[in-house]
């Protein structure tokens, strides 16, 4: 569908390849498009019961490609469609992650519900780090789902989150050594392609709870979010980033 996305469908699983190895499956914006679709194709065909997320060679997914981010407004515009699509999504999505997951590659975990990862896993949202805000409602999930503790050393200092840690916390289902994580994946997939559909997906909704405050949330962080990136923090940090180099902020 796109460069840098794979789409394998099998037995009614669709399968979402971030397939961008040698820039770690960092997103573009046409990636984050093409990630959109396949929700959406995923949602609207009936034989279609399970999404799959996966990412190929040594990382899941480094987040957003800064250079291509920081080009222009389609790049933000791309990934809060992404956002809202997962958050929205209405049947069950599995995730197989291996090495980093940095920025959206964890937060999108938070709307996954069957997340499976490998001993290296690392779960990273430097976003404060960066001068800007949590998006995908990780500021409202994170906290409710790794307690509050946990959540603020990783998004008020950005520091990564081992598997380990992440299994204990509940943002990992389970630990799944890395020649068998993708195969264990499928298996939990087929899995619940076996479980009645219309059961499942009530199921689902309630654990979910109210969709609306969580739209809420992302569409708040979303406005601070643009508002973050005009500032002369992010400037700094993005600067920073660029010329490697560490970033001074003035108070």
């Amino acid at each position: 569908m796109s460069e840098g996305i794979a789409i394998v469908e099998h037995q009614g699983v669709i399968e979402i390849h971030i397939d961008r190895p040698d820039k770690k499956n960092a997103l573009t914006a046409a990636m984050y498009r093409a990630m959109t679709a396949a929700l959406a194709d995923a949602s609207a065909r009936a034989e279609i019961g399970v999404v799959l997320f996966a990412g190929k060679g040594d990382a899941f997914c480094a987040g957003n490609d800064l250079k291509d981010f920081m080009a222009g407004p389609q790049g933000g515009e791309a990934a809060f469609a992404f956002i809202r699509a997962i958050a929205a999504f209405d049947k069950p999505i599995v995730a197989a992650v291996q090495g980093l997951a940095v920025g959206v590659g964890t937060t999108m975990l938070f709307h996954c519900d069957l997340v499976y990862a490998t001993p290296d896993a690392r779960f990273i949202m430097p976003f404060v780090n960066l001068g800007i805000v949590p998006e995908a409602g990780s500021s409202l999930l994170a906290p409710a789902t790794l307690g509050h503790a946990k959540a603020a050393s990783m998004l008020l200092l950005g520091e990564p989150m081992d598997a380990d840690t992440a299994d204990r916390a509940g943002l990992v289902t389970a630990i799944v050594p890395a020649a068998a994580l993708l195969d264990h994946a499928r298996q939990k997939a087929a899995l619940l392609m076996t479980r009645p559909p219309q059961a499942l997906a009530a199921t689902r909704r309630l654990m979910k709870g109210d969709p609306a405050a969580l739209m809420q949330r992302i569409e708040e962080e979303a406005r601070l979010f643009r508002e973050a990136l005009q500032s002369a923090e992010a400037q700094e940090a993005f600067a920073a980033f660029f010329e490697k180099r560490p970033p001074v902020f003035r108070r």
